[in-house]
């Protein structure tokens, strides 16, 4: 015998009732937006770069793309982080974003746009740039937990060095 045999009639949940809540509770969870805004969105490259070389930083950019569950754990677990330290200044652009921004080199240009440019097209991308929007270190192309935090580590390590021999 089930435990739902057991309960009177009226004391049983209305199958309808129950699926109508749960329909109502995830329409509530899809409107919560999605927490990319944990990181800041890039708006002037040139001077977010410019800002970052100063302090002998690479700017440590992430292309992301809106409901992206690898750029999520990326953003979460390593790169929100970095930027919390206050060393390393982390941005975020939407590969496929209509926004208006300057690009690297003062330019007007869009998240689409960079990433076109810069021939991304998987997310999680991170890029390490420099004056220029050179590309200080090797890209992080992709999300994968065995090692990802040693290979943002190397990255980290080759783009001040690239940059501390630009400077002179």
């Amino acid at each position: 015998m089930t435990s739902s045999a057991i309960l009177a009639p009226a004391a049983r949940p209305d199958r309808r009732r129950v699926l109508a809540r749960l329909l109502a509770g995830a329409a509530v969870l899809a409107t919560v937006p999605v927490r990319a805004s944990d990181l800041p969105a890039a708006a002037n490259l040139r001077r977010e770069i410019a800002d970052a070389a100063a302090r002998g930083e690479p700017l440590v950019l992430m292309v992301t793309l809106v409901g992206c569950a690898y750029c999520d754990v990326v953003r979460r677990l390593y790169l929100q982080p970095l930027r919390a330290a206050g060393r390393v200044p982390v941005l975020q652009v939407e590969m496929r974003s209509r926004t208006d921004l300057l690009g690297p080199r003062g330019e007007a240009t869009r998240g689409a746009d960079l990433a076109r440019q810069w021939k991304v097209t998987m997310a999680p991308t991170v890029l390490f740039l420099g004056p220029g929007g050179a590309e200080l270190a090797p890209r992080l192309t992709g999300y994968s937990e065995d090692f990802y935090g040693g290979y943002l580590d190397d990255a980290l390590v080759a783009a001040r060095q690239r940059l501390a021999k630009t400077r002179g």
